[in-house]
């Protein structure tokens, strides 16, 4: 695990990132600074007290003493009227200045916030920041900038100040932001010191004897003390903080609460520490300590006491909010509990293939003859379904914009190109890897629980992240939200609300707005998956590491929030980003070249979102979202910022940062240090692949995508990309067949239409489906099939190396050898099980038909191309394995043969049909195509051409039946476009005719 070194009060101990840097040290003031005080003052009181004294003085009031007349407006303009205006504009300029002046001392004072922006005040606003920052520099007390004395016995609201509102807060003034810390920390130690001394007046006696004591810090700016800083300041070693968390588990603090979760802890708290515990700021009892006051002796006596029986009483106390003490507004991450695991068969199709990777480790590669997949793809269930899903949506597209060119007279097999190398390993891992049914549930759940709240008329809650435990699905809310709605349950605490996965598969698709579409996978932690709510995060996100970590983790983020099935609509703006990831989804994903175009950019964006919602009269995006609108309006904006920021962006960022949760607006921004201003969240990815946030109390395994899959998940998007502007002739398909008689195959298999096998003798035994199923993936992948493919698609829910490899044999004895003892299931150089040429399926020949007829010996005969073309129809049977067995064939869905097969029977369909056409045969014609439509009734361009041929019959009765017929198919959408315009051609009656035969 990485590290890194921090100071401490007992030396330098290492130390993760994502932590409270420690309080600076008072920083003396040098004579420098009083001079610079000395020229601010005087600065002020000329700007504040000379300017308007002049004017008054030596111009005079330069309005006129009554109301003005017309003839007032036709006097002569003079050099005083001019004087005047002038005049009145240094008043508006001096007000101006005023004004920037007491905003400025208002925010330095208090030490807490942004200062608030006096409209077109820049450059005065920025001139006013300095001089009071150099003026308070040396002319305020240390209590002037930072909570001080009064802050350490504060009151109880104090202590439940929420530690989040105070980090998305930015110091007020960028150059005395140092001195106000360090001056801030003086204080702080200092009272800690006089608390220590007056400890010894109580007289009282512990049972440890020189028992220690360590009262929680007030907040540094945004910075805020935790269970790790502590311990790593007094014990030497941040990872001990557990032992101090044990100690004062579920003890009543001054305020009436209890420490119950490591991760939460507030100012004013009282923490017992261990023995060996060291540091000026600790408080021991009973020695002698004659300046404590009274109230901070008998808040630490009292809590002195219940450290003999603080055990017994917290042993009945559940974890989570069962102190009945909950701090609404503390961003805080926190692993639900899990129930037992479910027995194999009811598992999720995720969690079997977590369980396949662990049955078939990492040596699994060399047994696949050294050619393994991406382990980050593998561990990545729903970013690999959400990858694979958008490509397939990409190549449908890409098959009918090749469909549409063939009207054209571009005719192919419009086959997508198959990937080699990286790409072919890279879709390979996301066949194995994605989890479909676990987006589907996720996605239907959402939805599903934003249906039942606004049936209840109940907004919905703040949701910082969602967890996947076991097959269940944990929702953490940002505060207490009540009962949730069936068939959701109440999890560990008031802030977790649980979905059990057999309740989640009994939702179904409801048409409302994705409530939480900026989910997104962090990674794992304990069989659980993190997804982490970005627009959901009061403030900033900051991810610290080396460049090449950060790239990991951001390339996941985008791919993911681009292409995940649980979202609507949303922007993604990726600034610093190394590969362009656009082509993943241009709709969604848009770069930038630079930060300051991001702020100008997320300037107008913030405007633009606070001025809607305060027309809608929402609080939030969340409000908007269940109602009338929510399709259409508060989709989420988030910006990943890989790049670093200057300290000047980033407070530009810390600002627009401040109120982006209530906009739907998320940020994730990197950084070198792990110091950035406004980060609410801090986390860090090592070196190692381990994502940690500390404060948050994680540690997960990181979800990441590397560099070499970025670039071949991008090269497989490119590739399948329609717009690419291809219009050379069409590419062979992958596998042609020799169709004369001598090419007769020895196994041959019917895929289109009912499955049968002809040339092999069918297994005895249950064997028989699993072996059938595995075939048939073989057919339709005729370049190869990755081992760990064919056990994803044959067991998703997971299965062990030495099953899959017995059923690999069993299907290689199954088929047989060729004459020459060829076998005729064998492995190629990369690993892949791949088919002899001698099984042949009916997909294949229909294949090599179109082909041979369209681009070989069709085209130069006519009498060829007729039947070729008659015979390829005639091998269309019906749909793709058809009346296969329920629950098996699920791979189905990962692939576009269900779009390819139809586009390739119409267009043999349309081909046979011009054929006859040319010879005036417009029945056979019609034959053609209408049983082309039996297996892709869906298809335009067939029902034109029937219009066509029907046309040409002459028979305008039964035309005008056709047209009746597709007035009834379209339903309420209607007629496309296209083809009301030929019926208005062909037909110009034919409105009049439709509602007749209706």
């Amino acid at each position: 695990m990485a590290r890194r070194t921090t100071s401490s009060s007992t030396g330098s101990s290492p130390g993760p990132r994502n932590r409270t840097p420690q309080p600076l040290p008072r920083r003396r003031r040098t004579f420098g600074d009083f001079i610079k005080a000395f020229f601010a003052f005087i600065a002020l009181t000329v700007l504040l007290v000379g300017v308007p004294g002049a004017l008054a003085t030596q111009m005079g009031w330069p309005l006129p003493s009554g109301s003005p007349s017309l003839d007032w407006l036709r006097q002569e303009i003079t050099t005083g009227t001019f004087l005047n205006v002038l005049t009145v504009l240094v008043w508006l300029a001096w007000a101006q200045f005023t004004a920037c002046v007491l905003v400025e001392m208002k925010a330095a004072v208090s030490g807490v916030g942004v200062p608030n922006r006096v409209p077109g005040a820049g450059p005065s606003q920025l001139l006013a920041r300095q001089l009071v920052a150099a003026l308070l520099l040396v002319g305020a007390t240390a209590a002037s900038f930072a909570p001080g004395l009064s802050q350490l016995g504060q009151q109880l609201q104090e202590n439940q100040r929420p530690t989040v509102a105070a980090a998305q807060q930015t110091p007020a003034g960028l150059l005395g932001q140092q001195e106000q810390a360090a001056s801030s920390a003086a204080a702080a130690l200092a009272e800690q010191a006089v608390n220590a001394a007056h400890a010894a007046e109580s007289g009282r006696t512990t049972d440890g004897g020189d028992t220690k004591y360590y009262r929680i810090q007030p907040p540094e700016g945004r910075h805020h003390d935790s269970l790790w800083e502590i311990a790593e300041r007094h014990l030497g070693d941040g990872r001990r903080y557990k032992e101090i968390y044990q100690l004062n588990k579920d003890r009543a603090q001054p305020d009436g609460s209890k420490l119950s979760e490591a991760s939460l802890i507030r100012p004013g708290w009282i923490l017992e520490m261990p023995g060996d515990a060291r540091g000026g700021d600790l408080v021991e009892m009973p020695d002698e300590a004659p300046q404590v006051s009274k109230e901070v002796q008998q808040q630490i006596s009292d809590y002195s006491r219940t450290g003999d029986n603080h055990q017994q009483q917290g042993s009945g106390q559940q974890g989570g909010s069962s102190s009945g003490v909950v701090d609404h507004d503390t961003a805080r991450i926190t692993v639900p509990e899990q129930r037992p695991a479910p027995d194999q068969g009811q598992q999720s199709q995720s969690q079997g293939r977590q369980g396949q990777e662990h049955a078939t480790p990492a040596a699994e590669a060399g047994d696949d003859g050294g050619f393994g997949l991406p382990q980050a793809l593998l561990g990545a269930p729903l970013l690999a379904a959400g990858l694979l899903g958008a490509l397939g949506r990409r190549r449908r597209q890409a098959l009918w914009q090749s469909a549409l060119g063939a009207v054209g007279g571009r005719r192919g097999m419009m086959e997508p190109p198959t990937p080699t190398g990286t790409a072919a390993d890279v879709q390979d891992a996301l066949l194995v890897g994605a989890d479909p049914e676990g987006v589907r549930l996720l996605d239907r759940s959402l939805r599903g629980l934003a249906a039942a709240l606004a049936e209840e008329s109940r907004p919905l809650p703040t949701v910082y992240a969602a967890w996947m435990s076991n097959g269940d699905l944990h929702l953490q809310l940002a505060q207490p939200a009540g009962r949730p709605p069936a068939p959701w349950q109440l999890g560990q605490d008031q802030t977790f609300w649980m979905l059990s996965r057999a309740d989640a598969e009994r939702y179904e698709d409801v048409d409302t707005a994705a409530p939480y579409p900026g989910l997104v996978s962090l990674g794992t932690m304990d069989d659980s998956r993190l997804l982490l709510n970005l627009e959901s995060v009061p403030g900033i996100v900051s991810l610290s590491g080396s460049e090449e970590d950060r790239a990991g983790v951001f390339a996941s983020v985008a791919a993911e929030l681009a292409t995940n099935g649980w979202s609507d609509r949303m922007t993604i703006t990726l600034v610093g980003f190394g590969h362009d990831l656009t082509p993943l989804a241009p709709n969604r994903l848009r770069h930038l070249d630079d930060i300051e175009a991001l702020v100008e950019t997320m300037e107008a964006e913030t405007r633009q979102r606070r001025g809607a919602l305060g027309a809608a009269g929402h609080d939030s995006v969340l409000t908007g979202r269940t109602g009338p609108a929510q399709h259409t309006r508060w989709a989420p904006h988030l910006v990943l910022l890989a790049a670093e920021p200057s300290a000047e962006d980033a407070v530009k960022l810390a600002e627009l940062a401040s109120d982006a949760s209530r906009l739907g607006i998320g940020y994730l921004v990197g950084t070198e240090s792990g110091d950035l201003p406004g980060a609410a969240w801090e986390m860090e990815i090592t070196s190692e692949g381990k994502l940690l946030a500390p404060l948050l109390g994680l540690e997960l395994d990181a979800q990441l995508l590397p560099v070499a899959q970025q670039r071949a998940v991008v090269e497989l998007f490119v590739e399948a990309d329609p717009e690419r502007g291809d219009n050379g002739p069409a590419s062979d398909p992958p596998f042609l067949v020799d169709i004369s008689e001598q090419g007769r195959p020895a196994v041959y298999a019917r895929l289109v239409g009912p499955y049968e096998i002809i040339g092999l003798d069918t297994p005895d035994g249950e064997r028989s489906p699993l072996l059938h199923e595995a075939l048939a993936l073989l057919l339709l992948h005729r370049e190869g099939v990755h081992p760990r493919v064919l056990s994803s698609a044959l067991w998703p829910r997971g299965v062990t190396e030495d099953v899959r490899d017995a059923l690999v044999e069993r299907l290689r004895a199954w088929l047989g050898n060729d004459p020459d003892g060829t076998p005729r299931l064998g492995t190629d150089s990369t690993g892949r099980l791949k088919l002899a040429k001698s099984v042949v399926s009916d997909l294949d020949v229909l294949r090599s038909l179109y082909h041979e007829a369209t681009q070989g010996r069709g085209v130069d005969s006519r009498a060829v191309r007729g039947r070729l073309l008659t015979d390829a129809l005639v091998l269309v049977r019906g749909p793709l394995l058809a009346e296969r067995p329920a629950g098996r064939y699920g791979w189905l869905t990962h692939e576009i043969i269900d779009a390819q097969l139809p586009l390739l029977v119409a267009d043999i369909g349309l081909a046979l049909s011009a054929f006859h056409l040319e010879k005036n045969r417009a029945g056979k014609a019609i034959e053609a195509l209408n049983a082309a439509l039996g297996s892709a009734p869906g298809d335009e361009r067939l029902w034109h051409e029937l219009l066509r041929a029907t046309h040409a019959t002459g028979d305008e009765a039964r035309l005008q039946r056709l047209a009746a017929d597709l007035v009834s198919r379209s339903g309420a959408r209607g007629l496309p476009p296209r083809t009301e315009a030929l019926l208005d051609e062909l037909l110009p009656s034919w409105r009049s005719g439709v509602a007749a035969v209706g």
